[in-house]
């Protein structure tokens, strides 16, 4: 769900995007760090029934938070590096209560 420029409206733990195309997709977040690169939201998507919230495999998600004259915005974070360096430290910080695969783990689990 990672558009170039995502509106957001944050209440609480959960976060409502807005995409390109007007549709509206809701995300519990998980975790907030800020870097000297900037601030990050990790996140999954949410399920208004429980059972199907405990029955998905989603993705972890992870965005970097823009300000501008308008306001917060989300965007994918661009460089390979400054991504693995977020994720390593959400991984850490949320690897306790969250089963986190790679999609190289799901190779290997596929072909194990």
């Amino acid at each position: 769900m990672a558009n170039d420029r995502d509106e957001m409206d944050i209440s609480s733990d959960f976060m409502t995007l807005v995409d390109d195309e007007g549709n509206e997709h809701m995300f519990e977040v998980l975790d907030a760090i800020e870097t000297d690169d900037g601030r990050y939201l990790a996140m999954i998507p949410h399920y208004e029934d429980p059972n199907e919230q405990l029955e998905s495999d989603d993705e972890l998600v992870i965005m970097k938070v823009f300000t501008d004259e308008e306001g917060e915005y989300l965007e994918a974070i661009e460089e390979e590096a400054e991504f693995d360096a977020v994720s390593a430290i959400f991984t850490e910080r949320l690897g306790e209560d969250y089963d986190i695969l790679y999609p190289d783990d799901e190779d290997e689990e596929e072909n194990g």
